[in-house]
């Protein structure tokens, strides 16, 4: 390659930049473009330059050997890539108390705040909403998050008489008290670690992971649960992390045919174990909320292909990648061929999409002849 193509070759980029069960079959980069397009290469013409600034006009003979039209259209940098139809991550409700089993809800069980999880001596460990996971007894003089979560639910729930301020006050031991004494507990006022299971909203019981009489070993997972909407989950290379942005616009194809709206509700990144003798690999996770559930109501697992726009660029002039010229005075032109007689113009590159790159620059216009070099 040359030092040309080479530095062509750099200044057109590519279109880069909970336990998981995957199915990988692969990303599959598609540059689309809208609108009517040319076919590219990617080689580069030798470097010329302006000479004295009035620009170089070759012989008839010394004319490219082909052309292309500058176009005005709309690129897209897109990229489509498996992903996972379901109802997102799954996660496991671990046990915290001591005892026996003595109650677990079905596999497929929708389970919401307030209600038993699962039972320990009879005794439920209940759902309540919130993202920080309990890793306390909660009692008077207890302060922070996990108390303001306990005490926003006390009050979801109908209890008064307290301030949800994250303080663990007597007020808020009375609300317990009364929690208490409607499930059958003790009612001590303070609340035990592993009574509650706190997750970010209702959720689905996906598996179980014990058995009803077998004995309650604090640290031993009971179930596994995932939300219960369906959403779709991907995963990305580290260098495509600029398509999980959140807020971002997605279009999911869907098995039976059609296609769903989605967004990226939020992006994490994950560690996957490599095999034996393998190198863990790192990966960014998305979870794609999907507006229309009727659309995918028949599908509580599936393969889908995903398509992230990552950018867009509207009604802008275009020529053939292959087009460039890079100039001995710094940057690229493209050699206009006009009446037998051709001309160079200094140009600045946007968005590569697709064989095609976006131009600008003076005296350039769409329908304008360019050449694309030997």
């Amino acid at each position: 390659m040359t030092e040309t193509a080479e530095l062509v070759a750099r200044q057109a980029p590519h279109a880069t930049a909970p336990a998981r069960r995957r199915r990988r079959r692969g990303a599959r980069t598609a540059l689309l473009v809208i609108g009517a397009l040319a076919a590219g290469g990617a080689a580069a013409a030798a470097a010329v330059g302006f000479g004295g600034g009035d620009g170089a006009t070759p012989a008839a003979s010394n004319l490219p050997p082909a052309t292309a039209p500058v176009t005005r259209q709309t690129l897209q940098d897109a990229q489509t890539v498996d992903g996972e139809l379901g109802f997102g991550p799954t996660y496991s409700a671990v046990n915290r108390l001591n005892g026996t089993v003595t109650w677990l809800p079905e596999s497929g069980a929708v389970v919401s705040r307030g209600k038993p999880l699962y039972k320990i001596d009879n005794a439920p460990a209940v759902l309540m909403y919130g993202d920080v996971p309990a890793y306390r007894e909660l009692k008077s003089g207890d302060e922070g998050a996990d108390v303001k979560q306990l005490e926003q639910n006390l009050q979801a729930l109908g209890y008064r008489g307290f301030t949800v301020d994250g303080e663990f006050t007597a007020s808020t031991a009375a609300a317990v008290k009364k929690w208490q004494d409607k499930l059958g507990l003790a009612e001590t006022g303070r609340v035990e670690f592993g009574r509650v299971v706190f997750a970010s909203a209702q959720v689905r019981v996906e598996s179980l992971e014990a058995t009803v009489s077998a004995p309650a070993q604090p640290g031993s997972a009971m179930l596994k649960y995932t939300g219960t909407v369906r959403v779709v989950v991907v995963q990305l290379d580290v260098a495509d992390q600029r398509l999980a942005e959140v807020g971002a616009a997605v279009r999911v194809e869907l098995p039976a045919g059609g296609t769903a709206d989605g967004k990226v509700a939020k992006a994490y990144t994950v560690i996957e174990a490599g095999g034996q003798g393998e190198e863990a690999t790192t990966k960014i996770e998305a979870v794609v909320s999907l507006a229309d559930q009727k659309a995918v109501a028949g599908f509580n697992q599936a393969a889908v292909d995903v398509t992230f726009t990552a950018a867009e660029r509207p009604d802008v002039l275009t020529v053939p990648v292959s087009a460039l010229v890079a100039l001995r005075e710094g940057g690229y032109g493209v050699e206009v061929v006009e009446g037998g007689a051709s001309r160079y113009l200094a140009v600045q590159t946007g968005l590569f999409s697709g064989g095609r790159v976006e131009v600008s620059g003076a005296g350039l216009a769409e329908g304008m002849t360019v050449g694309i070099p030997r």
